[in-house]
């Protein structure tokens, strides 16, 4: 039997409390600290911990994408088609930095489907247009 677990993908940060709370904004969620960790505050949505940012007196923002066209590790955050640009006006208005926006074919006559973004710290992230299912 495998022993029961829970992931939660966590990103590092200088100001954690800003970060998460950005991520909270954007995703509709909460932000708080987790228990027993002073240096953990955990996103949490409606189905649990979405995200963690830790504390990192240190944290250097990772250079994203690369210019070799590497993407590295992101979070990708899918959106309906017909919200993709309510979606970015939100990411921005809460303080995402616009890196590049793709046409990826998708949606003729669309600007794009993929845009990316920096979070406050650095951290990269995409809004992808991805029709719901179901």
């Amino acid at each position: 039997m495998t022993v029961p677990k829970t992931t939660v993908l966590v990103l590092d940060s200088a100001e954690p409390e800003l970060l998460a709370h950005f991520y909270a904004d954007l995703l509709g969620a909460t932000a708080g600290p987790a228990p027993g960790d002073g240096d953990l505050i955990l996103v949490t949505g409606s189905e649990g911990v979405v995200l963690g940012v830790r504390r990192d007196p240190h944290h250097a923002p990772p250079s994203w994408p690369l210019p070799e066209g590497s993407h590295q590790a992101h979070l990708s955050i899918l959106v309906a088609p017909e919200a993709l640009d309510e979606a970015e006006r939100e990411a921005v208005s809460l303080g995402a930095r616009p890196v590049a926006a793709e046409d990826d074919g998708a949606a003729p006559g669309s600007r794009t489907t993929l845009r990316r973004y920096a979070d406050p710290a650095g951290h990269g992230f995409v809004l992808e247009a991805v029709a719901r299912q179901g």
